[in-house]
């Protein structure tokens, strides 16, 4: 027999074999007694999401907390300390002297993000600022120099 002579009929009107209807059960005991019947049992772990239409009261409880919590959190800002250990380490006679725009070439980064990091005005962006420690040798906490043989 070929596949093309095969016909697979789905639905109630099938007739033949001896399958058992899937159903769905309820509770503890109901599943004991499927399983002691030796039925092939399978076990889905239903989400909670399906249910939460049902449910109209979750959404406006969310909401409710979020009015309340009216606080407005300022921007964290570059310590103005850490800004001027930038600008002077950067002004110094030795290896670290160079202008705003070759401190930026060197960390990738714009002139203008050097001048507002050193300025205290800027967002505080910890990268940029542990790149800039990194190129000066100084701290990104304290901005105090770093010596060459410790870590």
């Amino acid at each position: 027999m070929d596949d093309w002579d095969t016909v697979t009929k789905i639905g109630s009107k099938t007739h033949g074999g001896s399958s058992q209807k899937e159903t769905v059960v309820r509770g503890k005991s109901a599943l004991n007694a499927a399983q002691r019947s030796g039925a092939i049992v399978g076990t889905e772990k239903k989400f909670a999401t399906g249910n939460i239409a049902n449910k109209p009261g979750t959404e406006g409880q969310r909401l409710t907390k979020v009015d309340r919590s009216d606080d407005i959190i300022p921007v964290q800002k570059v310590n103005p300390e850490i800004g001027a250990a930038i600008r002077n380490r950067r002004s110094q006679e030795g290896p670290h002297k160079m202008t705003q725009a070759e401190l930026a070439k060197k960390v990738n980064a714009q002139a203008n993000d050097i001048k507002t990091l050193e300025s205290g005005q800027a967002i505080k962006n910890q990268a940029l600022l542990n790149k800039v420690a990194r190129v000066l040798k100084i701290s990104p906490k304290t901005g105090l120099p770093i010596e060459e043989g410790k870590k």
